[in-house]
């Protein structure tokens, strides 16, 4: 701020919203000081419309050949038993190049997707790295998923090379990951790399025979070749498959770290999550760029019930990110940090999920009143945050104090003007950005009804959303129908496909309800076919179908409510909102859509 002039953070930020092109080409030359093969032109170009901005014009990069060898930390890992490895950047960069010679000697080509379904073990960083720099675009899968939720990923993506682990380990057991594999390979995947941690052979190549190949391969590209898809539910139809480029998703996370979480050069960031969540590449990308280092762990973060705290004051991790689940859930256990355990942690960070004041006051007092929580919310669509907390600011229980950098961020009512302060209303985006999706794999459309189908110009992110008389910001859910689990969002109609598989089904809608620690659990709606009648035994087969096609932690239906019916529009849509609303004993509002109203008894009856 002060080496742009500016003397408060409002006139800084508007700044960053209001001259992208000066705000952006100064960070990147200032902050992260990329390697340009062939420097851009121009910052951005809007000659397509807001909704297709291009930028860093003309340059030619590949975001994961940024790093010099240096013996700096990169990689800080624990595993459930309390092993350890730490690798430097050098260790890093040589296990990348080993994986990006190995990849383009076995055939891929420029643009080809590499699928990674591993645990956060730290091999997969250079996974990671190793498929980008050989100008791949990696598919991040979460390492619970079942086989189901794993084909449809693969197929969409049509990804020509998997990455995989053979199993997992947390709370103690040995959780088999390579058989999901197998039941869900796609008919595109020429070959599989697998981690063969058990010992036992995989029938694949082994990944630490990849490690040993020679050579490096950097395939240099337009700043706006695709580097990720990452797959986000949304409330109908197959997972959306979110595009991120090597400008622009990396760079976005980069910039929120910095700018909202204080981190920088030689400081640990640590986030709580998987790597098939967005927070996982983002806390990649952004502590590389950043010249800092990544602490993560594999298992569960209570077992025993003090880990992360003790994980924490291991690694000196400076900025923690945890989910409110989590936060619940270590509260309800009493995990209380012992004296000194988070003297050197700088900020705590929030997502996934609105928190409670409770849990917000009970993570405040972990830090004895010292450490900033830095509340932050956006989506995988954004490349992190479109509301965020900064430490210069004072920062009310449980809100945003302010937009994230680049981000301008308003609360619209239905008639598409600014909500009144303290009227719940839609998060919006009124600017554009480097971290925005290009689009949804193959199905552009779908991208604008998405997000720019409700006003023109305007980005509707889905949230509802307030902003008090002092213009701090509190997300209140989703305004749409995604269920989230944990902090991790899930669309019903995943799930409704696995149940409508089900011979006894004949159709099936699900919901997501409050839950006192994972926010959010499916309830699921179900008419059986003629000829079945429901039953306890048909309740829990359903609901062990759930777990085992989409995985236990992801998938897992916390009930089965039969009924004859269910509520639907004249075009036949399921109303999902109206079955919660009456779950919840509210008014299920405008029902004028409804075609048959007697579905609402039905659902009452099943409760």
């Amino acid at each position: 701020m002060s080496s742009h002039g500016f003397k408060t953070l409002a006139e800084f930020v508007s700044f960053t919203q209001d001259r992208p092109e000066e705000f952006w080409r100064s960070f990147d030359r200032e902050v992260l000081n990329l390697r340009w093969y062939e420097d851009y032109v121009r910052v951005l170009d809007l000659s397509r419309g807001v909704q297709w901005p291009r930028w860093f014009v003309g340059g030619r990069i590949n975001i994961a050949d940024q790093l010099a060898d240096s013996a700096e930390p990169l990689v800080k890992w624990e595993g459930e038993d309390g092993s350890a490895v730490v690798w430097s950047y050098s260790e890093v960069i040589y296990r990348a190049r080993a994986v990006a010679s190995w990849l383009r000697r076995n055939g891929l080509e420029r643009g080809d997707r590499v699928a990674i379904y591993m645990p956060m073990v730290p091999e997969i960083v250079p996974v990671m790295l190793g498929a980008i720099r050989a100008g791949g675009v990696i598919v991040p899968l979460f390492s619970g998923f079942g086989k189901e939720a794993i084909r449809v990923r693969l197929e969409d993506s049509e990804a020509k090379f998997v990455f995989a682990s053979d199993v997992s380990y947390r709370r103690g057991k040995e959780v088999d990951m390579l058989s999901e594999l197998r039941a869900g390979l796609a008919g595109s995947v020429r070959q599989v790399v697998v981690q063969e941690r058990s010992g036992r052979p995989s029938g694949y190549t082994p990944l630490s025979e990849v490690f040993r190949t020679g050579g490096d391969s950097v395939e240099m590209g337009d700043s706006e070749d695709p580097v990720m898809i990452i797959y986000t539910s949304g409330t109908t139809g197959k997972p959306k498959g979110t595009v991120h480029t090597h400008d622009g998703f990396p760079i976005k996370a980069a910039a929120d770290v910095y700018f909202h979480f204080d981190v920088g050069r030689g400081d640990t960031l640590s986030w709580v999550t998987d790597m098939g969540w967005m927070m996982g590449p983002w806390m990649v990308f952004a502590a590389y760029l950043l010249r800092g280092s990544m602490a993560f762990f594999e298992g569960a973060p209570d077992f025993p019930k003090d880990r992360l705290w003790r994980f924490v004051e291991r690694f000196g991790v400076k900025a923690l990110g945890l989910a409110a689940t989590l936060t619940r859930h270590l509260r309800s256990l009493g995990a209380v940090a012992e004296p000194g355990q988070l003297d050197g942690l700088k900020a705590f960070g929030n997502t996934g999920e609105p928190i409670d004041l409770e849990s917000w006051l009970w993570l405040h007092n972990m830090g004895r009143g010292r450490i900033p929580i830095i509340n932050y919310s956006g989506g995988t669509e954004v490349s992190g945050g479109i509301l965020g907390c900064y430490v210069v600011r004072e920062i009310k229980p449980s809100s945003f104090n302010g937009a994230s950098i680049g981000t301008k961020a308003a609360v619209f009512a239905e008639d598409g003007r600014p909500a009144p302060p303290g009227v719940e209303g839609e998060l919006v985006v009124l600017s554009v950005w480097p971290g925005m999706t290009r689009g949804f794999w193959r199905d552009p459309q779908r991208y604008l009804e998405t997000y720019w189908s409700k006003w023109p110009g305007v980005w509707a992110h889905g949230d509802a959303a307030a902003v008090d008389g002092e213009g701090f910001f509190y997300i209140l859910g989703r305004a749409d129908d995604t269920i989230k689990v944990a902090g991790k969002r899930l669309g019903p109609a995943e799930i409704e496909t696995v149940l409508n598989a089900h011979p006894a089904v004949a159709e099936s809608a699900c919901i997501g309800v409050p839950h006192e620690v994972k926010g959010e659990v499916p309830i699921c709606f179900v008419v059986l076919k003629p000829g079945h009648e429901p039953s306890e035994q048909l309740r829990r087969e359903l609901i062990e179908l759930t777990e085992r096609e989409l995985g236990k932690a992801f998938g897992a239906v916390e009930d089965i409510k039969f009924v004859r019916m269910l509520p639907k529009t004249r075009n036949a849509k399921i109303m999902r909102r109206v079955i919660r609303a009456v779950y919840l004993g509210r008014s299920p509002g405008d029902l004028s859509a409804l075609e048959n109203p007697d579905a609402i008894d039905e659902i009452k009856r099943a409760l």
